[in-house]
């Protein structure tokens, strides 16, 4: 009798912790999938340089321009190293220039050539010096039918401590006879434009 207290009381016992078991959550289910939420990261500004154009960097450039049915062929350069192109000195800018005609013998000739510097400085524009011109001394103008030159040196002054580049818009007025013999002359005009970096 008493055996069959202790089987029974046994019985009862696993029926209770059974039933405890089915109630309880599997390790499995405890663990839940769940997804990270992202977390959105501003990225650290990158600070940039602003890329200064110089086209004399390489110590000269050559150019072809054209006006009308003439081709005008420049070459610039300067006495003065890029590194010493600074905002206070006196700046030389050296310059040849020589005219072909396309389809004629007709003369040319160089009336006038001017430089009208546009100064920069952080991309805003400062104070220009006064243009630069070189008007012929000579009538109708300076030959320069090619093989025959014009050569010029014109000095820039002193310009805003701030300045980091100056732009130079050059314009050549030239004269071209109306036929090879003629003392009549149709005006032509070529305009270049020449960015040079200010040295800190």
């Amino acid at each position: 009798m008493r055996i069959r207290r202790i089987m029974t009381a046994t019985v009862a016992s696993m029926a209770v912790v059974l039933s405890l078991a089915g109630c309880g959550t599997g390790p499995w289910e405890a663990q839940t999938s769940m997804t990270p939420t992202p977390v959105m990261t501003t990225p650290a500004p990158v600070e940039t340089v602003a890329t200064v154009v110089n086209e004399l960097a390489s110590g000269s450039t050559e150019r072809q321009l054209t006006a009308g049915n003439i081709t005008l062929t420049v070459n610039y350069w300067s006495t003065l190293s890029m590194d010493q192109w600074t905002a206070d000195a006196n700046k030389p800018l050296s310059f040849s220039a020589v005219a072909a005609l396309k389809g004629g013998d007709n003369r040319i000739y160089l009336s006038k050539v001017s430089i009208v510097t546009a100064v920069r400085g952080d991309g805003a524009p400062l104070p220009a010096p006064t243009p630069l011109a070189d008007n012929a001394n000579v009538a109708p103008g300076y030959f320069i039918s090619s093989p025959y030159s014009y050569s010029q040196s014109f000095v820039l002054p002193a310009v805003d401590a701030t300045a980091t580049s100056v732009q130079l818009t050059i314009t050549y007025e030239l004269l071209l006879q109306t036929t090879p013999t003629s003392s009549e002359y149709a005006k032509q005009t070529a305009t270049d434009t020449l960015t040079v970096a200010i040295a800190p």
